[in-house]
């Protein structure tokens, strides 16, 4: 009796270890957590890169700008302010998960879009520098980036809608329970659906 009292016992975690493995090896999912978590942050650091790529192009856009319009300096300030802002507030990958960090990210780069549409709105009263061939190339370059500062955000938010789906719904609930507790939920643009839809961007410079 006693033997067979003790076998039962073994026998349970044996047919436990046995359904484990099989979880493991049958696609179920068990890798999907740390998969999407990586697709979400390599979405991100392309986000980051594209801002870098407006960033970048904004002192020359400025230099050009001035030499035409040296009276419009309130505009031209407050590019440059803006462009300060938007660079001091980082947000790497390993803040992913807070919300209020992303909002203030949010925040100074769309400070930085309204600045850059009030520059171009002003450029518009200067023939002179709108038919530059610097201005131009500019500006082909900026309207350029400004799109694929889009579909890369629409990108990021995509991809961190499938993580936190998948940590917060079954069986993805139970493998972070059980292998992925430090997993924690992404935060993400809070955009209009339509920009997500349409991405072009021109600042209303083309008639």
């Amino acid at each position: 009796m006693s033997t067979t009292t003790t076998a039962s016992p073994i026998r349970v975690l044996a047919l436990v270890a046995a359904f484990l493995a099989a979880l493991a090896t049958s696609g179920c999912g068990i890798n999907n957590i740390p998969t999407f978590e990586q697709k979400a942050k390599a979405s991100w650091s392309e986000v980051l890169s594209q801002y870098k790529r407006r960033s970048d192009l904004i002192p020359n856009l400025v230099e050009t700008v001035k030499g035409f319009a040296e009276q419009e300096k309130s505009v031209l300030t407050e590019v440059i302010e803006a462009r300060a802002k938007a660079t001091s507030v980082q947000l790497p990958v390993d803040q992913l998960s807070d919300p209020e960090a992303m909002k203030k990210f949010q925040e100074a780069q769309g400070q930085l879009t309204g600045a850059l549409g009030r520059l171009m709105a002003v450029i518009e009263r200067y023939p002179d520098i709108k038919s530059g061939q610097n201005f131009l190339a500019l500006q082909s370059a900026l309207e350029g980036t400004e799109n694929r500062i889009s579909v890369a955000r629409r990108d990021y938010i995509e991809s961190v809608r499938v993580y936190n789906t998948e940590l917060t719904t079954i069986p993805g609930r139970w493998w972070r329970a059980f292998m992925y507790p430090s997993a924690k939920e992404m935060a993400t643009f809070d955009i209009p659906v339509e920009e997500q839809q349409a991405p072009k961007v021109d600042f209303n410079t083309k008639k």
